[in-house]
């Protein structure tokens, strides 16, 4: 191996890992991207989020509350 490889799995330099896992894919966080591992796990996370994956559900539906303020 030459200096310019990196063993498998070794984070890029700069990247400080923390003790939390990423909530993607498990491994551990680094400070610049934290909650995160890398800026994919964040891309992930942010197009799960715009594409309606992560939702909080209610037990009211918003046309039920415009019908009863008509009346």
């Amino acid at each position: 191996m030459n200096d310019n490889q990196k063993p498998a799995g070794q984070k890029p330099a700069g990247q400080k890992p923390t003790d939390k896992a990423c909530p993607i894919c498990g491994r551990p966080a680094v400070e610049e991207t934290k909650p995160f591992c890398s800026k994919r796990c964040a891309d992930v996370d942010l197009s799960r989020w715009l594409g309606g994956v992560y939702r909080i559900e209610s037990p009211d539906r918003p046309d039920a509350e415009e019908a009863d303020e008509r009346e």
